[in-house]
C-alpha cells in the first residue's frame, strides 16, 4: 500500500466538508468583499461574473490585506482590480469535485503530477465545472489527517 493510501484510506473532498464557496463579483466594493470574508473567516473568495456566474478568478484575503497595507487598492475599490483571474486560453485546469480523492487534491496542492507549480486552494467544482460547491484548502487537508483517527 502506499503511503498516501494509509494516510487517506479512500477518502475524497467530500470527506473535507469543504464549506459553501462565497463567491463575489468584480464590481463589488473590496470593503464588502472584505467584510465577508471576515464574517465566515474565509482565506479565499471566488469572483463570478454577474451575467453568467461563470468563475472569472479569485480574491485571495490574505493578499488583499498586504495590497490594502502597501496603497496598491483602497477598500472603496472594485474587487476586479485586486482579484487574480483565471487564464482562459491555453491553460488546462484540473477539476476538482467532492469525488475527487485526496491523494489526487494532495499532488494538486503540490503542483500535480504534470510539475505544474503549487496551489494553496482548490476551487471545488461539480464535474461539469458549472457550479462551484466549495473551496479546500491544504490547511483543510492538514486537519483532516490530524483528526483521522490512525
Amino acid at each position: 500500500m502506499s503511503a498516501w493510501a494509509l494516510k487517506y484510506r479512500g477518502a475524497t473532498v467530500e470527506d473535507l466538508d469543504p464549506p459553501p464557496a462565497l463567491s463575489t463579483k468584480p464590481t463589488e466594493l473590496i470593503s464588502h468583499a472584505l467584510m465577508n470574508a471576515f464574517e465566515r473567516d474565509y482565506t479565499h473568495l471566488t469572483v463570478v461574473s454577474e451575467d453568467t456566474r461563470a468563475l472569472l478568478g479569485y480574491l485571495n484575503i490574505p493578499r488583499l490585506k498586504e495590497m490594502l497595507k502597501n496603497g496598491t487598492v483602497r477598500e472603496t475599490d472594485y474587487v476586479e482590480h485586486a482579484m487574480q483571474k483565471f487564464q482562459r486560453s491555453g491553460k488546462i485546469y484540473q477539476v476538482i469535485t467532492m469525488d475527487t480523492p485526496l491523494e489526487e487534491l494532495e499532488a494538486f496542492f503540490n503542483g500535480g503530477v504534470a510539475g505544474g507549480t503549487s496551489q494553496d486552494f482548490a476551487v471545488v467544482t461539480d464535474g461539469n465545472r458549472r457550479f462551484v460547491l466549495g473551496v479546500a484548502t491544504k490547511g483543510d487537508l492538514e486537519e483532516f489527517v490530524k483528526r483521522r483517527p490512525a
